[in-house]
């Protein structure tokens, strides 16, 4: 498996680039922003991307998705849960200070239990709302990696005080699904350092019953 993990943008969203050693097909997930450098790892590596994943769709997550669309051709996919969230990537983009990114166009919505794959990597579409009503995650079994979005952070969980966000949700979110992963999966959240299941389930203030 190729895995290469970057911080985009100015709010360092985790961008992840995850590729099949053998076919060369990728996905990208949480294109933010500096499309160019996902542009250039991606050759650097000599990849096709197949998908754009997209956790949830706030503006640092889903900022560079067309760009990279425009760019290499691959569908975007983002739950349809998060539809009102795209509609408002100008008002994000104001109140952040950034780009807007334009009219984003969404190619499909992944639900809870379908696969998104390049190559014979596979990985399993976990939906958990509360950071936003579409948020996802996305599991890699065999690799015991979890791409988390802004649902968990090493020592905390995703804020819920922006629209569409519900600790009750998050909280469900997280003891029902990602909790039930075993403790030796790697957890990349969508900020700050990387982290495992059971480090979060024995530390993470937010998670103690």
């Amino acid at each position: 498996m190729i895995h290469e993990i970057f911080a985009v943008g100015p709010l360092q969203c985790n961008c992840s680039i995850v590729g099949d050693e053998v076919s060369h097909e990728a996905m990208v997930i949480d294109p933010g922003a500096d499309v160019s450098e996902i542009l250039a790892i991606v050759a650097r590596h000599g990849l096709q991307v197949k998908q754009i994943v997209v956790t949830h769709a706030h503006l640092d997550h889903i900022g560079g998705a067309m760009e990279l669309k425009k760019a290499i051709g691959a569908p975007i996919l983002l739950n349809e849960n998060d539809t009102a969230l795209v509609a408002m990537l100008p008002v994000q983009a104001q109140w952040l200070g950034m780009k807007n990114p334009g009219k984003v166009e969404i190619d499909g919505s992944p639900k809870s239990g379908d696969k998104v794959s390049a190559g014979s990597l596979s990985g399993e579409i976990l939906l958990t709302p509360g950071h936003t009503e579409g948020s996802l995650c996305v599991y890699f079994e065999p690799e015991k990696k979890l791409i988390a979005g802004d649902t968990l952070f090493a020592g905390s969980i995703g804020r819920t005080d922006l629209p569409g966000g519900s600790m009750e949700k998050i909280l469900r979110s997280l003891h029902t699904k990602v909790l039930e992963l075993p403790d030796d999966v790697l957890v990349v959240p969508g900020h700050g350092p990387l982290t495992t299941i059971g480090e979060e389930r024995e530390d993470n203030p937010y998670l103690q019953e």
